[in-house]
C-alpha cells in the first residue's frame, strides 16, 4: 500500500490559477473520492497526480518517492478513464494484456496477470469478445482490468461510471467497492456524483473553484458541513436553510425567524455566537419532525421507500422526506418542527459554520 502526498502544489495556465496551493494527503490503501461541480478543479489535481500535466510550483510524493517530474509510466500508478479507451479490433484477452506485452513481460507472467484480473472482474467467460459485443458495464469492466494488471500500488479513477446508465452505475459501484476491499490499494476517484462519493469513499475532498473546502468521512461532511457550500452541495434534496438571527442573553442562544424562535441549547457551536449575528440555520429534509409550524404542501414527488415532499409557509419552502408509505397530497397540511440536534448554523456573511 502507498500514500499518496500533495504538498502546496500550484497550477495555473498564463495568469489564472486553477489550484492554488494546493495540499491534500492521502494515507495508504485508502479510498479518497474527489467531489465537486464541473470546473472545480478535481480532474486537474487528478491529472497532475498522474503525470498528465504539469506543476507550476509545489511537489507530488507517491511513497517515499518525489514524483513531481516523473513520466507518468515511472509513478507506480495505473488511471481509469471516463472513456473506455479499448482496442476495437482486440479481444478482451487481447486487451488486457497488450500493455503487458509492450513492458515485455513474460508470457506465463502475462497469463497469469490477465486470467487473475478477468477473474475478479468477472470477464472470464468474456475473454474473446470484441469490445463491439460487450454492454457498457463490461467495456468498463475492462477498462478497469486493464489498469488491474499492472499491479501497482495507487488506482486514479476520472469519473469513470458517468456514461453509464443509473443501474450499470449501482452495480458498478458495488464492484469497485468489493474491489477496493479485495485489493486494499490506495485509490483516488474523481466524481461531481455526491451518491459516488457518500457509498465509495472513505473519506470524500469537497472542492470549489480549486480549493478544498472539507475532507472527511462521509458522515462527517454530511453532519458536520464546515461552510454552506458544503452544506448544500451535499444531500438530494439539498439542505433547507433559513435566514435570521441570533439572540444572546443570560447565557442562551435563540434563532429568531419572523414570529418563531429556536431555542439553541445543545447546539456545538464551532465559534462563539454573537447576540443580533445574521445567521442562516440549515436543517435536512429527513431531520424535520412533527411539530407546531404548518406548511401547505406543493409538490409529492414518491421515490418508493421514501416522499420528498415540497411544502411552503411565509414565502419559504420546505423539502421534507417522510417514510414512503405516507400517504400525502398536495394542498395538505404538514406541521413540522426543527429539532436543533440535528441544526447546522452558517454566518450569513461568510458561509461559515459557527
Amino acid at each position: 500500500m502507498t500514500n499518496i502526498s500533495v504538498r502546496d502544489m500550484t497550477i495555473a495556465f498564463g495568469a489564472r490559477r486553477v489550484l492554488d496551493t494546493l495540499s491534500l494527503e492521502v494515507k495508504a490503501g485508502e479510498f479518497l473520492v474527489l467531489l465537486g461541480p464541473s470546473g472545480c478543479g478535481k480532474s486537474t489535481l487528478l491529472h497532475t497526480i498522474a503525470g498528465l500535466m504539469d506543476v507550476t510550483e509545489g511537489e507530488i510524493w507517491i511513497g517515499d518517492k518525489n514524483v513531481t517530474w516523473e513520466e507518468p509510466s515511472d509513478r507506480g500508478l495505473a488511471m481509469v478513464f471516463q472513456s473506455y479507451a479499448l482496442y476495437p479490433r482486440m479481444s478482451v484477452r487481447q486487451n488486457l494484456s497488450f500493455g503487458l506485452k509492450v513492458a515485455g513481460l513474460p508470457k506465463d507472467e502475462i497469463n497469469r496477470r490477465v486470467d487473475a484480473a478477468a477473474e475478479l472482474l468477472k470477464l472470464t467467460e468474456l475473454m474473446e469478445r470484441l469490445p463491439a459485443a460487450l454492454s457498457g458495464g463490461q467495456r468498463q469492466r475492462v477498462a478497469i482490468g486493464r489498469a488491474l494488471v499492472r499491479q501497482v500500488g495507487v488506482f486514479l479513477f476520472d469519473e469513470p461510471l458517468s456514461n453509464l446508465d443509473a443501474q450499470l452505475r449501482t452495480d458498478l459501484r458495488v464492484e469497485l467497492k468489493r474491489l477496493h476491499a479485495r485489493l486494499k490499494s490506495t485509490m483516488v476517484y474523481v466524481t461531481h456524483d455526491q451518491v459516488e462519493a457518500m457509498t465509495l469513499a472513505d473519506r470524500i475532498a469537497i472542492m470549489k473553484d480549486g480549493i478544498i473546502q472539507q475532507i472527511g468521512t462521509p458522515y462527517e461532511v454530511y453532519r458536520q458541513p464546515v461552510n454552506r457550500f458544503v452544506a448544500t452541495f451535499i444531500g438530494a434534496a439539498k439542505m433547507n436553510l433559513l435566514k435570521g438571527h441570533l439572540v444572546v442573553a443570560n447565557n442562551k442562544t435563540t434563532f429568531v425567524r419572523e414570529g418563531y424562535s429556536i431555542d439553541l441549547a445543545g447546539y456545538e457551536f464551532a465559534t462563539p455566537p454573537q447576540d443580533r449575528q445574521e445567521v442562516e440555520l440549515g436543517i435536512r429534509p429527513e431531520h424535520l419532525g412533527q411539530g407546531e409550524i404548518p406548511l401547505s404542501v406543493e409538490i409529492v414527488e414518491p421515490m418508493g421507500a421514501d416522499t420528498l415532499v415540497w411544502a411552503s409557509a411565509n414565502g419559504v419552502t420546505f423539502a421534507i422526506r417522510l417514510d414512503g408509505e405516507r400517504e400525502i397530497r398536495p394542498g395538505d397540511t404538514l406541521p413540522i418542527s426543527i429539532p436543533v440536534t440535528h441544526v447546522s448554523l452558517f454566518d450569513a456573511a461568510t458561509g461559515r459554520r459557527i
